[in-house]
């Protein structure tokens, strides 16, 4: 996807006086989410004759992003190239500032003059990105390196992976990079009444030992405070499920974890049941992959993401607004939901249009299952030959309309979930 940006310019004058010397001053300047680049470059007016030096800094909304002294006068801070000292990622919504370290000041002061250029994504045709959200290496219980699994993710065409070993961020620290993967850090908080994972951030908490739920509260807020994206994990899994109260601070919900089973089917249950409650909770999936195995496999399931920007930023911002499906596999079906120019995630408020659905990727005996908070609303066998399907739903009182694909696998001598999406909702404003 080609990327064509617009800039904006933003100047800032700056006095130090001898006075401040030896501290930190902050000029401060807010990005919005859309930012994708960061070109920051300083010059120091010094009209004495007097050694005058200022040294070059600068933060985000939540840490220090990096630091080049006076050694310095230009960087830049990308979403996955920076200038050497900086870090690469997510450029958070919020305010940042540029840091002036008043090293070396003269009696009569000196000005710094700050220019700031933030370059903005302009694409406005949006894309699928395929990834998986949840896997293990050797840096905690897995068998594969990281060079192991991105070869994997590459090979399977995988837009994006992330990395989300148990209690440890060894692996965010050797991430090896790719023109064609984008690798999200992460870590899964693992305690002994369930798990979670944070996206996004290197090192997101400093301890992750949790026994009651006052300390759980805390990791989850140290990580959001962190920039991290939380998603409370497989939640219903027999084995390690979510014990924890839910008022929890997270973002999304794990509904797939790995092949389709009945914790899983007992989390769709769950969020039906909020859906019908006016929670509008979006969900994602996860192999959860630790090692070869003939069903627990990367990519499977695949979460799908609508976004303009292929970037870590852009899958968040996707995932955020609900512009997401699932699918069995990265071969699996694939998914629409429209209202006019409203797409799963959104809110429809024009109860005039009907909502479309189309449906790719299809085999002959495929259920596809139509649901809105009233239950299954309609169901559909594909027929033969077919590989598409498309339907227009009208609306009536419903509170969101949602979508399943079911498939038959010989495999496993099983009908399981192939396919699903996130929600369209509807806005009862005007009925």
């Amino acid at each position: 996807m080609v990327q064509t940006t617009t800039s904006e310019q933003i100047k800032k004058c700056c006095v130090i006086t001898n006075g401040e010397q030896l501290q930190y001053i902050e000029v401060p300047f807010e990005l919005t989410e859309d930012i994708i680049n960061i070109h920051i470059k300083y010059a120091v007016k010094n009209k004495s004759k007097e050694e005058c030096v200022v040294d070059l800094g600068i933060r985000d909304p939540y840490r220090v992003r990096g630091w080049s002294g006076g050694a310095r006068s230009e960087i830049e801070i990308g979403s996955k190239v920076s200038t050497p000292g900086y870090l690469s990622g997510n450029l958070a919504k919020g305010t940042w500032a540029v840091i002036l370290g008043a090293y070396k000041i003269p009696q009569g002061g000196s000005e710094v003059e700050v220019n700031i250029k933030l370059e903005k994504s302009t694409n406005n045709k949006e894309t699928w990105l395929k990834g998986d959200l949840h896997m293990h290496s050797v840096h905690s219980d897995g068998s594969y390196t990281l060079q192991e699994i991105a070869a994997i993710a590459l090979e399977k065409e995988l837009d994006f992976i992330a990395l989300t070993d148990h209690n440890t961020v060894s692996q965010n620290f050797t991430l090896p990079r790719y023109e064609d993967l984008i690798i999200i850090p992460g870590m899964e908080l693992t305690t002994y009444k369930g798990h979670c994972n944070f996206f996004g951030i290197n090192d997101p908490i400093k301890d992750f030992r949790a026994v009651n739920n006052e300390e759980l509260h805390s990791k989850v807020e140290e990580a959001r405070s962190s920039g991290a994206k939380v998603s409370i994990n497989h939640p219903h899994d027999p084995g390690c499920p979510w014990e924890w109260t839910w008022n929890v601070n997270y973002n999304w919900v794990e509904v797939w974890n790995g092949p389709w089973r009945p914790g899983n089917e007992k989390t769709l249950d769950w969020w039906q049941e909020q859906l019908v409650n006016g929670n509008k909770i979006t969900v994602i999936g996860g192999s959860d992959t630790h090692r070869p195995d003939p069903y627990v496999q990367h990519g499977m399931p695949t979460t799908w993401v609508k976004t303009a920007d292929k970037s870590q930023c852009g899958i968040f911002a996707g995932i955020d607004k609900g512009h997401v499906f699932l699918s069995y596999s990265p071969e699996g079906p694939t998914m629409e939901l429209t209202c006019g120019n409203k797409q799963m995630g959104d809110t429809v408020t024009d109860i005039s249009q009907p909502v479309v659905v189309n449906l790719n990727r299809l085999h002959e005996g495929d259920l596809i299952k139509i649901i809105s908070d009233r239950g299954i609303e309609r169901t559909y066998t594909v027929p033969k030959a077919e590989k598409t399907f498309r339907k227009q739903l009208k609306i009536s009182d419903q509170k969101f309309y949602r979508v399943e694909v079911w498939k038959y696998f010989q495999e496993v001598n099983q009908t399981l979930m192939a396919a699903m999406c996130n929600p369209l909702y509807i806005s009862k404003e005007g009925m």
